[in-house]
């Protein structure tokens, strides 16, 4: 019977084929406009660490001075002190910790055919490694024992593995860095998480590889510069290790909510403790943000591009009144022949079922070309210079969406024309044939 009605259904369109086609039309727009939008979204708002991410959390604590000029938001900054960072560094209460601030240094290449180039990077701790399952290519991270004795060792990300040394692994290599040398421990396998959630979160989360890595301490030691944001207030000492300047990022892993509850528990002591000692000025709110919530509190997906997907969406929706007033029409003219079959014996429900999947088969149809200009959509956006441009690509689950999508908006614009049309009195239709 699906197979008699599909016939029924490309018959009609024969009949009708301008009506036909601007109804694919006008649902292929609304498609390609909507699924342009969403796979956008979908891809910003994808979790950059799938199987972890539930055991990873940013201990935030606050030891700014109480200050009524600064305006309230619901956005967490999270950095944290030197001596703050590290406490929680040696006080080893998460399964691992560690802390890290954003770099960009020099490369001096040994080979005279390459000239010096700057690229970013992480100066991390030991645990970085392993609590971020970053996948190794050659050899591994350093120890903890390495960042007591601030070794001159450094990890290469594959990118600047191959611009040095090509697709050789470098371990044992020396790299130099800035004005020191260091020597290669690893090699990662082009590990390229989007956003990069570890960073200070900005305008740059998205398209951002990080191509070394060092020792935080060893580079505390070298003075090299960090290429992140600093808060400082008061004055007095370095600025680095002094109590009153935030810069560093801290993460730690938890592999269970009992864990995270203690670990909360273990922060608010210590602001209490910080108390006592004259810090720590605002009222004990220690928070612990999983990677999604630290992600969704720091804004990652910008606020404009929801808004350009509600914007899609009514698009949608306004092509969709336009197909149930185009199907309303078709159909009605169609009560003389719906009215026939009727009378030779045909239920309402069989009526139904033929003008639904006539409106079906218009949807699919709708969203092959929804798809191709989803597809031209993406390729714009691609061009875009902004740091998600190059994840505009659409995936299994984004084009079975598409085709999912158009199905249901085909069958939902019908369902009023064609319960209209089979409610239609036969025997007034037929007395006027």
């Amino acid at each position: 019977m699906f197979r008699y009605y599909l016939l029924l259904a490309l018959y009609s369109f024969r009949r009708n084929r301008m009506l036909t086609a601007l109804m694919i039309l006008a649902i292929g727009l609304g498609i390609g406009a909507s699924m342009t939008m969403i796979t956008v979204l979908h891809v910003m708002s994808g979790d950059p660490l799938p199987g972890r991410s539930a055991h990873l959390y940013v201990p935030v604590i606050n030891p700014d001075p109480v200050s009524s000029s600064k305006p309230k938001d619901t956005t967490v900054d999270g950095a944290m002190t030197w001596p703050d960072a590290i406490y929680l560094l040696h006080a080893a209460r998460a399964d691992r910790q560690a802390a890290m601030a954003p770099a960009a240094l020099p490369i001096r290449p040994a080979q005279a055919t390459l000239r010096p180039f700057f690229e970013s990077g992480h100066y991390v701790t030991a645990d970085f490694f392993p609590m971020f399952a970053t996948p190794f290519r050659a050899g591994s991270g350093w120890t903890a024992q390495d960042d007591d004795n601030h070794a001159r060792v450094v990890v290469l990300n594959a990118g600047l593995n191959r611009k040095l040394f090509g697709d050789t692994p470098s371990i044992g290599r020396s790299v130099r860095l800035k004005n020191t040398d260091f020597r290669v421990i690893g090699v990662l396998d082009d590990w390229q998480p989007q956003p990069t959630f570890y960073a200070q979160i900005n305008s740059s989360a998205f398209g951002n590889t990080d191509q070394f890595f060092l020792p935080l301490a060893t580079a505390q030691e070298l003075d090299f510069d960090i290429a992140g944001r600093m808060s400082c207030w008061g004055n007095g000492g370095d600025a680095r290790l002094s109590d009153h300047c935030t810069w560093l990022q801290f993460w730690v892993e938890l592999d269970s909510p009992a864990k995270a509850r203690a670990y909360r528990d273990f922060l608010a002591g210590y602001w209490r403790d910080q108390q006592a000692h004259g810090r720590f000025p605002r009222p004990v709110d220690a928070k612990l943000f999983g990677l999604m919530d630290w992600l969704s509190n720091q804004h990652v997906v910008p606020g404009d591009l929801r808004l350009q997907l509600w914007l899609a969406l009514g698009f949608l929706g306004v092509c969709m009144l336009n197909i149930v007033g185009l199907l309303l029409a078709k159909f009605l003219r169609r009560s003389g022949e719906i009215s026939v079959r009727r009378a030779l014996g045909a239920r309402r429900r069989d009526v139904f079922l033929q003008l639904g999947i006539e409106a079906g088969a218009i949807g699919l149809a709708g969203g092959a070309l929804g798809l191709g200009l989803a597809e031209l959509g993406l390729w714009s956006v691609r061009q875009r210079p902004d740091g998600y441009a190059h994840l505009a690509q659409m995936d299994i689950s984004m084009l079975l969406g598409t085709f999912l999508l158009a199905i249901i908006a085909g069958v939902c614009a019908g369902l009023v024309p064609a319960w209209r049309a089979c409610n239609v009195t036969p025997a007034l239709q037929l007395k006027t044939q």
